[in-house]
């Protein structure tokens, strides 16, 4: 399988456009599309989501790299140059959640927005990026689980043929897929109901983490704490924990729902 979509793009030897890329980026773009309407659809401007986007962008994809580097520091000890070799790989996605969720502190610090409202807004688009950009995993031949040995087990999508070790192996990229677009499917429907701010953010914790925290155990690539502890399961197990307490918090009217009545609103648009 080829990992590129382009090779060599307008003749420039080494000028590739890989695939993950190509993935990624049409995750982002749909995620963008569709906080964008939903935005709209709750009374605000598109410009709310366009001016986050341009501060999240670039803050979830460094803080991306930073968490990959930190717990692979062993790769980079000795050549910190390659640290700035993105190209070569190396984003995790908790590193990106994290980076977007300090983007949502920030701008709603300097624009004076509702923190749990804007985060509301965008959670739907955060879930559907990370069911789309699994399937770059797919096209890169990684995210894979335990090697799969009985012939009747050796299909698509229970399992995956890798081509580097010409073995099947678990398809864990599509088991956590499938299991984002079951999450957004249901914060899709939660959201067409008028639920109090903080309620999709709670939602998605609880869920992405229930699903990561079990699939990440069947992957052979994990990163690890102490060589002993899987950090994304450590980190979903938290996500559980942080969202059974966000949703006790707002069910008990501990979160008050915060009104806007800045530029952002539609009525105020001239």
């Amino acid at each position: 399988m080829n990992r590129y979509l382009f090779e060599n793009l307008f003749g420039i030897q080494g000028f590739n456009i890989a695939w993950y890329g190509v993935i990624i980026a049409f995750g982002m773009l749909l995620g963008v599309a569709l906080a964008a309407y939903r935005a709209k659809k709750n009374g605000y401007t598109t410009d709310l989501i366009f001016d986050y986007i341009l501060i999240a962008l670039s803050i979830a994809i460094i803080s991306a790299r930073i968490y990959y580097v930190v717990f692979e520091w062993e790769s980079y000890a000795d050549n910190i140059i390659k640290i700035f070799a993105t190209r070569e790989g190396g984003l995790a996605i908790y590193g990106g959640v994290i980076g977007g969720l300090l983007s949502a502190v920030i701008f709603c610090r300097i624009h004076k927005f509702p923190i749990l409202k804007m985060i509301d807004l965008s959670i739907p688009s955060l879930i559907l990026g990370q069911a789309i950009g699994r399937w770059g995993n797919f096209m890169n031949q990684e995210a894979y689980g335990e090697i799969i040995t009985n012939p009747k087990l050796q299909f698509f999508p229970y399992g995956v043929y890798i081509d580097a070790v010409s073995e099947w192996h678990q398809a864990t990229f599509f088991y956590e897929s499938i299991w984002n677009l079951f999450i957004f499917v249901i914060l899709m429907v939660i959201a067409h109901k008028k639920v109090k701010d903080g309620s999709l953010l709670a939602i998605y914790f609880i869920g992405y983490g229930t699903g990561r925290f079990f699939i990440e155990g069947l992957r052979t690539d994990s990163l690890y704490l102490f060589n002993m502890i899987r950090v994304s399961q450590l980190l979903s197990f938290l996500l559980v924990i942080g969202g059974l307490i966000l949703m006790l918090l707002v069910k008990n009217g501990k979160l008050k729902m915060v009104d806007y009545t800045g530029k952002y609103l539609l009525k105020n648009k001239i």
